[in-house]
């Protein structure tokens, strides 16, 4: 068994340059995984200068000094931010306050409809089977009444930290863009010399989180707007809450829109009952559901798709366990990452490896 992992160690990281690209990776993942929380804000920055780097150097590229430049993108980008948050957040938020205020109602219909199904369907449902759903179901609505008291007793710190997101992430943002050549220059002279691995990785994902974050920025706006013009025309109630919940669903694949098809369910079904409209809606979610994933995913991350939906799943689930939210918006590019390096590891033959016979 020695032997053997002795052998592996030596074909994969006998390579000197192949050793610096795997500290590298430790070095990086050691850092997030115990700083993250402290690094958030600038991660945040990071994102939204990966997001903004393209209109600054269309615009150097005609002329304008970059420090010009970057004044000039986040004077934009801060505006509509405003705008957007002025115009959502208190519609939001009042949508937000009337869903739970109607959640009781909602829980007593869907109970009362639980309660009627044995007797359309004796053959099929009994009647133990629907009370422990809806004992199942009360209880978790209880827990999530905990939840959301304790949230709002915290609702103070949530605020202080959003205080200081809005102070810190944007000077973040302005000196990454603008003296991005800098610290590229400043961040590679820390870096070993057998780099030459590492640097052909680097540039790779580079350009692969660069396009994923401008990818699935429109892709939350697309999604978005579609859903709630569709819900909007179908007299959905909280068609403008909903229709965040279902662009921002993207950020985690397939789980995500799993997981925004309960409320959206439950409002219609309060809403209409099983009637036509509340299929309506079912099936305008599964048709944007279907176009998203279909569609306007390999459009936008031609790259990505690459990868195999248990892949992307399993990414999720352990990038998420180990960063949270950072770990479930970067889990596409990460498992990118991993697939990268196995693929540029080099594979050395050792001398006393066996020869293949010859024909």
């Amino acid at each position: 068994m020695f032997d053997m992992l002795n052998r592996w160690y030596r074909r994969r990281f006998s390579d000197p340059h192949a050793v610096s690209l795997v500290a590298i990776l430790l070095v990086g993942f050691i850092t997030i995984y115990f700083f993250g929380n402290l690094l958030a804000p600038l991660l945040a920055a990071i994102v939204i200068a990966y997001l903004l780097d393209w209109p600054v150097n269309r615009l150097t590229r005609i002329g304008l000094p970059r420090t010009l430049s970057v004044m000039v993108v986040s004077t934009l980008f801060v505006g509509m931010t405003m705008m957007a948050a002025f115009g959502l957040v208190p519609t939001i938020w009042n949508q937000g306050v009337n869903l739970v205020a109607d959640v009781p109602n909602m829980f007593n219909n869907v109970q009362a409809l639980m309660l009627s199904l044995p007797e359309r369907y004796p053959e099929l449902i009994k009647p133990h089977m629907i009370n422990t759903f809806v004992d199942t179901l009360q209880n978790n609505v209880l827990r999530m009444g905990e939840t959301l008291v304790k949230g709002s007793l915290s609702s103070l710190v949530n605020l202080v930290a959003l205080a200081v997101y809005l102070v810190l992430v944007p000077l973040l943002v302005f000196f990454l863009l603008k003296d991005k050549q800098e610290m590229l220059a400043t961040f590679k002279g820390l870096l070993p010399r057998n780099r030459r691995l590492a640097s052909r990785v680097g540039h790779e994902m580079n350009q692969q989180i660069s396009n994923y974050i401008r990818g699935k920025v429109t892709e939350i706006l697309i999604v978005g707007s579609v859903s709630y013009v569709t819900f909007s025309v179908l007299g959905l109630e909280y068609a403008v809450l909903l229709s965040v919940a279902t662009g921002f669903s993207v950020l985690i694949p397939y789980i995500g829109a799993a997981v925004v098809t309960l409320p959206i369910a439950i409002v219609a079904l309060f809403q209409w009952g099983l009637t036509p409209e509340f299929w309506y809606v079912m099936i305008a979610y599964g048709v944007i559901q279907a176009l998203d994933g279909n569609v306007l995913v390999p459009v936008l991350f031609s790259e990505a798709v690459n990868l195999h939906p248990v892949a992307i799943i399993i990414a999720v689930l352990v990038f998420g366990g180990l960063w949270g939210f950072w770990g479930v918006f970067f889990a596409i590019p990460l498992a990118t990452l991993v697939k990268a390096v196995w693929q540029a590891l080099p594979v050395i033959e050792l001398e006393d490896d066996p020869k293949p016979d010859a024909q």
